[in-house]
């Protein structure tokens, strides 16, 4: 019948050390929500760009921003906690 569905598929994997540096409630649309940041520092890589998802296990993060150092040696990718789909 022409349905389609949503899915997502493995890019491929990255050494990644991952922080949690503060997580904070914030008021969406009149409603508390729980957001908790986290912090990746990863090598420098073009596909690593805001939009996209990583998973660790059981959690999923949204890169939000992706922010090389002066040396250009390393990433850090600063990224919210989203749902596992």
């Amino acid at each position: 019948m022409g349905g389609g569905a949503l899915t997502w598929i493995e890019l491929r994997q990255i050494w990644a050390e991952i922080t949690m540096p503060s997580g904070r409630t914030a008021v969406v649309a009149q409603q508390v929500t729980a957001l908790v940041t986290a912090e990746i520092r990863c090598r420098p890589a073009d596909d690593l760009v805001p939009g996209l998802r990583l998973v660790h296990g059981a959690s999923t993060y949204l890169i939000e921003a992706a922010l090389p150092d002066n040396e250009r040696s390393m990433l850090r990718l600063l990224c919210s906690s989203v749902p596992n789909p």
